[in-house]
């Protein structure tokens, strides 16, 4: 449009701004992106408040320009680019010229002066420009056609703005800029001219020219020093008038582009598609593939480059796929016999719940190959009997295909659906091919590994979600509420993505190192383990539970009162906003940190460093520790025991945590204390049947024993080749003194060195946990080095190995990736090394314990012990197992979980029985 704003938009202060401006981001490969979202979003915002305007995107030309000529020493003072930036310029360029702007990079000028030539050109073709940048120098080509616009400040400058905002008219910028010069270009301006005095100058008698013209009515102005200045600006004359042509944004620049040659072409949506998943932009991504990427119009087109319904490439998944609903006899019998000929298929339930001991089924979803996927509904409510097959029957005719061992069965988050078909007495085998665990073991940080995630990242593919469906929040429908015309894309979607999945990352996880061995030997045959010991559940003492209900409840009662007491008033404990009053305002303790917002922290950790010195801290401390116990496990956990079963079913996650170990919810079995004796009288709930007994084996320090493996240190070695007391031998090395005399304190000391330095702790971390001075620490970490330096030769092989592979593995070849390991950030680096040095000791502890359940159970399973595996938190597995075969029982499993692998220290398992989790121990 002839009336629309010409908009230049200086990319080089944008890209420099949301560099230093905007949190780090970074993708899955280590390659930095903040930058280039935050300049994208900025070019998105303009796009959307010009859709009608001609634009270009200037960046500066690598080499001199003409003002390298006039002063040498010209950005002289200005740092190199930082890598993490570096990196990140070619794909903002490319993903500038995706979006089909026009780019120019013009060597021997600057941006600046580009964005300059082109705006008067501009404006005196009759054309207003809108210039878009962050850079004050830029205030100097305002005029009445020309306007400034930050979108990072939502700032907009025209000539009255610029006088508003700098106190001078732009005729006067270049004037404020020579006198006081400017330290990130290296102009000098005039030494001792500061901001204040540019300003009165050129206020009280006009610019560089008139000024120079009036010396000597320059010391009846109010200004500081206003008697000496005439004497310093003439002693830096030529300095001043220098620094007036190095200010100056040139408007006459020979340029090989014009304003015809600004229009928008057509965006490039192949080329962003790529490049939106190389820098994992999901949500653009997501956008782009479901035609809502808004303002990214084809100017010439007049349609959006995300427009699905012109673009056939979109569409083709769908289009290949036949999609069909089962309701007929002859229909179902038809893909019977399709499962019976085939070597493996994949399918997903659809039931009434997330829970799997409630979860009732509603349709199963079906696919061979690509080209046809099925869905055959069972409980639908709103269907009548005849219009849709019998559950029971369809779950008969197909249990003879799950528990097929011949038949390989694909899935996403296959024990759900294990343990769902597990009540109604089906048990799935042969091969499992579970697509969250396949991308979950190729790389664990890359990405969530649920469904809608993976076919983002991995097919470049938006899914259907529940919520599109089923609404949200307290309205949401149930699946067998859903009616077909929805039910059937979604579940045929789910089967059909999960298919291509696989054969997406199935190839990937084979081709990089030993995930498949990772793959095929640990995480695939622990499904089944897991879904198992979901589903046998653990024993719950909800009287005593309740009891200690009680319990805490008079106790949090009486630290209340107390707490009033400390702080001369009564106050909400669970406020941070009240409690900072009080300890900081009122209390006078001293402020150690601040949140983002400026205001006093309460954070545990500055609460844990108070509490050292202040009474109030350590009693609100103990508060916070009793409330949660209270509200998560005594209040909680009798209200999620099974009505039908009587026990409690946690659920086990094999793809969460980044280093290979399982977590679990509802309930959360790995944090329940086991330090203090409100965390073991929970313990003591967890109770066996009459008859049995709970049987608790633990591996004993078994991340300091991978460390012995790992570093081959000879006095690491010893110790555990001679089952020596660890605690006690590094407490002597490094106390210096025999292992009889150690006492308790030392070698507590000693304990938090072993363990600390396998979690990459500093001299501070130390010195703050042991609470010494942090030379003392560093004392203690130095002499541990000193006699324990294979340690200190694996941390820095590690160190090193990391940053040039980019990933650590465990003893088994499971990878943890490390985006982070080349950060130009020190903080996020050294975060990226503690990784290094941990991550391969405590992913092989997870994998060996997953070995060890395998094995466990496989033997269970084969064995005559009447015995259950019923948890499994960190290093030690649960049994509950008959009083009459326990002797028995904790000889076997202790030699299993031994031998699950063979280390150059051997692996010692410790067990005990008793009729709770905590008298076990």
């Amino acid at each position: 449009m002839a009336d629309s704003p010409i908009v230049l938009v200086d990319g080089s202060s944008y890209l420099y701004r949301a560099f230093h401006a905007l949190p780090p981001l970074t993708a899955s490969n280590g390659q930095p992106t903040g930058a280039v979202k935050g300049v994208l979003s900025m070019l998105k915002s303009l796009l959307k408040a010009y859709p009608d305007s001609p634009m270009a995107v200037v960046f500066d030309a690598k080499g001199k320009t003409f003002r390298d000529e006039l002063f040498e020493e010209y950005k002289a003072n200005r740092p190199p680019m930082p890598d993490d930036l570096k990196a990140q310029v070619d794909p903002l360029h490319a993903c500038v010229q995706a979006l089909g702007l026009p780019l120019l990079c013009i060597e021997g000028v600057e941006a600046d002066d580009v964005i300059g030539t082109l705006a008067r050109h501009a404006t005196e073709a009759g054309r207003d420009a809108v210039i878009s940048t962050g850079d004050k120098d830029m205030a100097q080509l305002v005029n009445d056609h020309i306007t400034l616009v930050n979108t990072m400040k939502n700032e907009t400058l025209d000539v009255a703005g610029v006088e508003q905002k700098f106190g001078l008219p732009p005729s006067l910028i270049i004037d404020f800029l020579a006198l006081m010069g400017d330290k990130v270009d290296n102009i000098p301006g005039v030494p001792g001219v500061g901001e204040k005095t540019a300003l009165a100058l050129l206020q009280g008698i006009g610019g560089l020219e008139t000024l120079y013209n009036e010396l000597d009515s320059i010391p009846t102005l109010s200004v500081r020093g206003a008697k000496t200045l005439p004497k310093k600006l003439e002693s830096h004359r030529d300095q001043a008038f220098l620094s007036y042509r190095l200010a100056t944004i040139r408007t006459d620049c020979e340029l090989p582009v014009g304003l015809d040659d600004l229009d928008l072409a057509s965006p490039d949506r192949e080329r962003l598609l790529e490049l939106y998943r190389e820098l994992e932009f999901k949500n653009w991504l997501a956008e782009l593939l479901e035609g809502q990427d808004e303002g990214v119009d084809d100017i010439a087109g007049g349609r959006t480059v995300g427009d699905a319904a012109t673009d056939e490439s979109d569409v083709v998944a769908r289009s290949e796929r036949h999609d069909s609903v089962v309701l007929s006899q002859s229909e179902f019998d038809t893909w019977v016999e399709r499962l019976r000929n085939s070597q493996a298929f994949c399918f997903d339930l659809e039931t009434t719940s997330l829970d799997y001991m409630n979860a009732e089924i509603v349709g199963i979803g079906l696919a061979i190959d690509r080209s046809e996927t099925a869905y055959i509904p069972v409980a639908h409510d709103y269907l009548d009997a005849p219009a849709q097959l019998d559950r029971q029957q369809v779950l008969d005719a197909l249990k003879p295909l799950w528990e097929d061992e011949a038949k390989g069965k694909i899935g996403q988050n296959l024990k759900y659906d294990i343990s769902v078909l597990a009540n109604y007495d089906i048990r799935v085998t042969g091969a499992l091919d579970d697509t969250m665990l396949e991308s979950y073991v190729l790389d664990s940080t890359a990405t969530r590994h649920d469904m809608n995630s993976l076919a983002l990242k991995y097919l470049g593919e938006t899914t259907i979600h529940f919520e599109d469906i089923a609404g949200k929040g307290a309205k949401q429908l149930t699946f067998n509420q859903i009616d077909l015309e929805q039910a059937v894309p979604y579940a045929c979607e789910d089967v059909d993505i999960t298919l291509r999945l696989h054969h997406e990352l199935r190839p990937r996880v084979e081709a990089e190192g030993r995930l498949a061995d990772v793959l095929d030997t640990l995480e695939r045959p622990l499904i089944t383990v897991l879904s198992r010991v979901e589903r046998n559940g653990v024993a719950l003492d909800t009287k005593r539970l309740d009891t200690q209900s009680q319990e805490l409840a008079e106790r949090i009662r009486e630290l209340e009162k107390r707490a009033f007491e400390l702080a001369g008033r009564e106050f909400n404990l669970g406020s941070p906003k009240q409690l900072g009053q009080i300890l900081f305002d009122e209390l006078k303790i001293p402020v150690i940190k601040k949140t983002p917002k400026g205001a006093p922290s309460t954070a545990e950790a500055v609460l844990e460093e108070l509490a050292l010195d202040y009474p109030l801290p350590k009693l609100i401390m103990e508060h916070r520790g009793l409330s949660k116990l209270k509200s998560t496990y005594t209040d909680k956990l009798p209200q999620l025991v099974h009505k039908h079963t009587g026990r409690l079913h946690t659920s086990y996650h094999q793809a969460v945590t980044a280093t290979g170990r399982l977590s679990s919810s509802d309930p959360n079995l790995q944090n329940i204390p086991v330090r203090t004796d409100e965390g073991r009288k929970i313990r003591q709930a967890f109770v066996a049947r009459p008859g049995y007994r709970i049987v608790a084996a633990d591996y004993s320090q078994i991340e300091l024993r991978i460390m012995a493996h790992l570093s081959e240190d000879p006095g690491l070695l010893d110790a555990f080749a001679n089952n020596r007391d660890i605690h006690a031998a590094t407490a002597a090395e490094v106390f210096g003194i025999e292992r009889d005399k150690v006492s308790s304190d030392q070698r507590r000391s000693a304990k938090a060195i072993n363990f600390g330095l396998i979690y990459g702790m500093s001299a501070w971390g130390l010195s703050r946990q042991l609470h010494i001075e942090r030379n003392q620490a560093k004392t203690y970490i130095d002499r541990y080095f000193d006699r324990y330096p294979g340690v200190a030769r694996y941390m820095e092989r590690i160190r090193s190995q990391a940053a040039e592979d980019g990933f650590v593995e465990t003893v088994f070849g499971r990878r943890l990736y490390l985006p982070e390991i080349k950060a130009q950030n020190h903080a996020r680096r050294q975060a990226a090394e503690r990784t290094a040095i941990n991550a391969p000791m405590q992913g092989t502890a997870a994998d060996i314990i997953k070995r060890a359940m395998i094995d466990v159970d496989h033997w269970l399973q084969r064995s005559s012990f009447d015995a259950w595996m019923v948890m499994q938190v960190h290093d030690e597995l649960v049994f509950e197992v008959r009083e009459a075969e326990i002797d028995d029982f904790i000889d076997n499993v202790t030699a299993l979980m031994r031998d699950a692998v063979e280390l150059k220290v051997p692996l010692i398992v410790e067990a005990e029985s008793g009729v709770n989790w905590d008298e076990a121990h």
